[in-house]
């Protein structure tokens, strides 16, 4: 299904999940996986036609497989995927997965979405079991900022208002994407060390606004 680095004791393995279509070469996730050692592709299949249980359980097994603390790197439908995997697959605070970048989410609930999306409708609305960051373009296609704002406070994550740029990905321009590396070092750094994740304040504080992004980001949920 996907093959993995050998475990670091240190830094935990990065998971990405791509959304509706997968991700190709120059999409963000495409480049970290190919230069980061720590950083593989799952492989949830169906990429044109995504069934919420199938995806769920692909994500499942290879966060299994992983026997490491786990980050996940997701993009667009993926997100709703690893909500998803979170609601169904309950886990203690912070361990096997101890945080998640979740950029771009798609909008499946919107009167207007493709097939494709509707399927993972509704939005699973339960606080994530681990820290997390959610990215939103101001002028994204698939979802308001609105909407973005509304699913990282449900979902308990700090939320980063990325400005104009589209859907964040290849089209997007953003390439290798620096501030989506600065954010995943943040959901590192707020998962703890291998066995010793921190606890939800903990954490919470480790990814909040900065002077760096203060005028983009707000923490939202408990």
């Amino acid at each position: 299904m996907c093959s993995f680095a050998p475990y670091d004791a240190v830094h935990p393995t990065i998971l990405t999940v791509p959304g509706l279509g997968g991700s190709g070469p120059s999409h963000w996730q495409s480049l970290w996986e190919q230069a980061r050692p720590d950083t593989v592709r799952v492989e949830l299949g169906m990429w044109t036609t995504p069934h919420r249980n199938a995806w769920v359980t692909r994500l499942d097994e290879a966060i299994r497989l992983a026997e490491a603390p786990v980050i996940l790197a997701a993009h667009s439908l993926g997100c709703l995927a690893v909500a998803w995997w979170a609601e169904l697959s309950p886990q203690p605070y912070g361990w096997p997965v101890a945080g998640a970048l979740l950029v771009a989410p798609a909008d499946v609930d919107r009167p207007d979405a493709q097939g494709e999306l509707r399927g993972f409708a509704p939005s699973p609305r339960t606080p994530l079991p681990f820290p997390s960051i959610v990215v939103a373009s101001s002028d994204d296609p698939w979802i308001t900022p609105e909407r973005a704002h509304s699913l990282a406070a449900d979902w308990g994550s700090h939320f980063v208002d990325a400005g104009p740029q589209g859907h964040l990905n290849a089209a997007s321009g953003i390439g290798w994407w620096r501030e989506g590396q600065d954010l995943l070092d943040r959901v590192i750094a707020a998962g703890g060390s291998k066995g010793h994740p921190l606890s939800p304040g903990d954490a919470r504080s480790v990814l909040a606004v900065n002077a760096t992004d203060a005028a983009h980001a707000h923490y939202l949920g408990g």
